[in-house]
């Protein structure tokens, strides 16, 4: 079958003239790169209701709290609200001194004045310039040759150091060959060291090229290669912040970036949670904690994760995807029962004799680390889980450490409920379950009364309901829980043996009390469990006994 019409396309991107692969033999990023949000510009345009006044402001209050030190505010010539954006965070002295505001505008004359208007009274700025130079683009919308597309580079790179010299500011410049992808490589480079001839950056006053992926059109391996290019051959290289602006709409965005720093880049601009026009920016969110992971700080503060996700949806009426990269809903959540098992058990190692390296099987970075919280966000309980995850659930949220085998029997038992329900359930279900099918059950057994003798061991006096009938069952044994069991094995005929009996308190509920937990084995070797709760141990290790003897009897009745 395949897809039709194949012969229609054709690979829009152009490789630089030599190899350049020397960006492969690196292993990680080991510094963060600068950052710059384009949020407020690049993502804003996306949205299909923009952000108003109120919005953006609160969103500019979010971005400086996480870290950014460089923010893309807008487009200033574009429309009213955009220049009211800029005005009113100059004029409320709302940009922190440490933090710089980035302006987008076009080659173009009157739009640069009209940029420069918006800029008056900002201390720190970056003037961000940029034509389109793709071949696509020169031959269908513009019409123009390479002449003269560079020369519109020129002219704009020329129009932004007249208006600031004559502004009397300080502001800083950044160039974008837009549709830089579908850009010949040397013809990029002609036109960004056109534009730096221009400029004549030095130490203390460098320039940004940005070198963006507008469209994705090739592997990321293609774009460092690309950008390996441009950063070897560039002019004044030393005194250029080489960064770069990759779209997803390959779904590569974050691997574009990634191999782009290794090539060479030494600036990232994109958005929270990638969104953008078409499949939206690279993810800053996804780009920083794959770096907190390998143990590199981003410089960028995720550790509140759910209120950033919840300040961003309320400004963008965007939603997070519940699998976006460590910000979904369900990015920690393990349903399976063996990850759930290899979790609960990695849990454990790090908890009591970890040396501070995070390993824990199927979770890549600590949840707490970013504001989750293991109860509600890492084990999950539905009809995939298994005895591990119940354990853990019960243990976590409920301080019930119950016997291996004792788990396994709970993990069936809440399986089958998930499974009828069609449904998740929560802490509170399980515990429910666990009430009902393991603790204090009183049919048809129930012991009201116990008297306890010592002579040649323990003599157990057992007053015994069954089936509205009471009766005294009296036997000796080695101790009070055995003397009670073979009181009621020799009374009622009762066929089993006594393989597990594990006890503990109950801190986190309450210091006063104890639970135990039985398990018999019947004589065809199934087992059946049962546990009691209760001030006094033994009293909760017969009621424990009796619910196990209880859940045997409704067994063979099944």
């Amino acid at each position: 079958m395949g897809m039709k019409h194949v012969e229609k396309y054709t690979r829009q991107y152009f490789m630089p003239p030599t190899p350049c692969l020397d960006w492969a033999k690196k292993e990680y990023i080991d510094k963060a790169p600068i950052w710059c949000s384009v949020d407020l510009r690049d993502g804003n345009q996306a949205l299909v209701v923009p952000m108003s006044l109120e919005q953006k402001l609160a969103f500019f209050k979010l971005l400086v709290r996480i870290g950014f030190k460089e923010i893309e505010v807008g487009f200033p010539a574009a429309s009213e609200t955009e220049y009211q954006f800029l005005r009113t965070l100059i004029e409320q002295d709302m940009i922190p001194d440490d933090v710089t505001v980035q302006v987008l505008t076009q080659a173009r004359e009157h739009i640069i004045k009209k940029t420069f208007e918006a800029l008056k009274g900002a201390k720190n700025a970056v003037v961000h310039v940029y034509n389109s130079t793709s071949k696509a683009q020169r031959e269908q919308v513009f019409k123009k040759s390479k002449e003269e597309v560079l020369q519109i580079a020129v002219d704009g790179a020329k129009l932004l150091k007249q208006l600031t010299e004559e502004a009397g500011a300080d502001y800083s410049f950044e160039y974008s060959p837009e549709s830089f992808t579908g850009t010949e490589m040397e013809y990029a480079l002609e036109v960004c060291n056109a534009v730096l001839d221009v400029w004549q950056p030095t130490p203390e006053k460098k320039v940004i090229i940005n070198l963006p992926s507008t469209v994705e059109h090739s592997m990321p391996h293609v774009y460092a290669s690309q950008i390996e290019y441009m950063s070897k051959n560039m002019k004044y290289r030393e005194n250029v912040i080489l960064s770069l602006h990759p779209h997803n709409d390959r779904g590569c965005g974050v691997s574009d970036a990634e191999m782009g720093i290794l090539a060479g880049a030494d600036r990232i601009e994109g958005t929270l949670f990638g969104n953008g026009e078409r499949t939206g920016n690279v993810d800053i969110v996804t780009l920083a904690l794959n770096m907190y992971s390998q143990g590199v700080d981003p410089g960028l503060d995720f550790s509140n994760m759910p209120e950033i996700c919840r300040e961003y949806e309320e400004y963008t009426n965007m939603k997070i995807d519940e699998r976006s990269p460590y910000s979904g809903a369900l990015v920690f959540a393990a349903f399976s029962g063996s990850h759930q098992d290899a979790i609960a058990k990695g849990m454990k190692c790090w908890e009591e004799n970890h040396d501070g390296k995070w390993t824990v099987p199927y979770l890549p970075i600590d949840p707490k680390d970013v504001g989750r919280i293991y109860e509600a966000d890492v084990i999950r309980i539905n009809s995939q889980s298994g005895k591990g995850g119940v354990g853990y659930i019960l243990e976590q949220n409920f301080g019930l450490n119950l016997p291996p085998k004792m788990r396994e029997a709970m993990g069936y038992a809440a399986k089958a409920v998930s499974d009828h329900k069609h449904k998740e359930l929560h802490p509170d279900e399980i515990f429910e379950i666990f009430k009902e099918k393991f603790e204090n059950l009183t049919t048809p057994f129930d012991v009201t009364e116990v008297h306890f003798k010592q002579h040649n061991g323990i003599i157990a006096e057992v007053t015994v309901q069954k089936d509205g009938e009471e009766k005294t069952a009296i036997a000796s044994g080695n101790g009070r829980l055995n003397a009670v069991s073979n009181a009621l094995k020799k009374q009622f005929r009762l066929e089993y043996n006594l393989v597990t009996y594990q006890e503990h308190a109950l801190e986190r509920s309450s210091s006063s009390r104890a639970i135990a937990y039985v398990g018999i084995e019947d004589k065809n070797g199934g087992l059946h469990w049962g546990a009691g709760l209760h001030q006094d141990i033994i009293t909760a290790s017969i009621q424990a006994l009796v619910t196990a003897i209880n859940n045997m009897i409704a067994g063979e009745k099944d």
